[in-house]
């Protein structure tokens, strides 16, 4: 054989393999960084109307669930209500078997909640990665015992290994930042059988002219502060700059010590995909990018009950658009609840 048709036959055999692994990875993502598939969640899962039980919403598949949560001190514990300030109106069980998941009964608070995603997460080794997203509706409030090391500890008694930390993601770099554009996020197979929490600030939160210190704030404080106490283990969630903004939307924090504690990014599908707005930014830093109200994106789909194709063709246009999930409350679409691909 001549040298050039052995160089020939080396190109072209070079050639099918990076075709090969491309279309792996564009029919099974697993391969890839968490951040670089887009995957599909719920709005409010927790609320009765989107679930008979929280189970349910473990069960349908989606890569990512949301929470909200109350922690004022006119009520105890941490609440988990779409509208009640004061008490429990969700579908959580507080289970410890698989057969309490679907009979308990149900408005418990976050550690019932987490209880049941425990309980679902030991029934079903292996699961896919879950976001789990806490809106905290009126903020954390340490002076009430809520503050972010207490829910550290709630979040670390309930779920446990089956928490994904900050720690594991900073590794020997000295913040998340350097760590991610390092390329430290594990393989979405790799981070199968655990949980991921988000915090973002809530709507209440962010309409109080006397609260000065927001949850996206105060955990990336947290953060930053238990890194240099050599005890950044303990961190339970990854907080998130809530809302879309153009450029760095980092630089909203005078405290450029906090910043690079921001990888989580949570804002609403249709600014994201507003022409002119540059989300390759977070793509090559590696990023994760959480689009909200996917729906609303022109054209509008329905909210709930798009068909099939509807909602994987606004999957594919917000995945080219570089997020890392999508949600909506298309909670009767399983499959399309249940999918990821790559992004960008």
């Amino acid at each position: 054989m001549t040298k050039l048709l052995r160089t020939t036959v080396a190109a072209g055999a070079a050639a099918v393999l990076a075709l090969t692994v491309t279309s792996a990875n564009a029919a099974d993502p697993g391969g890839l960084p968490f951040p670089d598939s887009t995957a599909v969640g719920v709005h409010n899962a927790y609320e009765k109307t989107a679930f008979t039980y929280f189970a349910d919403a473990l069960d349908s598949g989606a890569g990512m669930l949301e929470i909200d949560v109350w922690t004022n001190v006119f009520g105890a514990g941490w609440r988990v209500s779409h509208s009640n300030p004061l008490g429990n109106d969700n579908n959580c069980a507080n289970a410890t078997t698989v057969a309490q998941l679907r009979t308990n009964s149900r408005n418990r608070d976050l550690a019932g909640c987490l209880t049941d995603i425990r309980t679902w997460h030991d029934a079903n080794p292996g699961h896919r990665p879950v976001v789990l997203k806490l809106e905290m509706k009126d903020g954390l409030l340490g002076s009430a015992g809520r503050g972010p090391a207490a829910l550290d500890a709630l979040l670390g008694a309930k779920l446990g290994d089956a928490l994904y930390r900050p720690a594991e993601l900073t590794g020997g770099h000295p913040d998340l930042d350097t760590a991610v554009r390092a390329g430290a996020w594990p393989s979405r197979a790799q981070l199968a059988g655990r949980f991921i929490v988000e915090l973002i600030p809530g709507t209440v939160e962010e309409q109080n002219p006397f609260d000065t210190l927001w949850t996206d704030r105060e955990y990336a404080m947290h953060l930053r502060d238990l890194k240099a106490a050599g005890r950044l283990g303990e961190a339970a969630a990854f907080p998130a700059v809530h809302h879309a903004a153009a450029g760095d939307p980092r630089t909203r924090y005078a405290d450029a010590g906090i910043r690079p504690w921001f990888v989580f990014f949570d804002g609403d599908a249709s600014a994201y995909a507003a022409a002119g707005f540059d989300t390759s930014w977070y793509a090559q830093r590696n990023y994760y990018v959480l689009m909200t109200d996917a729906h609303n994106v022109a054209p509008a789909i329905s909210a709930t009950t798009p068909t099939e194709q509807q909602a994987r063709d606004r999957l594919a246009l917000l995945a080219r658009k570089n997020a890392s999930l999508i949600s909506a409350d298309w909670r009767t679409l399983p499959a399309v609840l249940s999918s990821a691909v790559p992004r960008g």
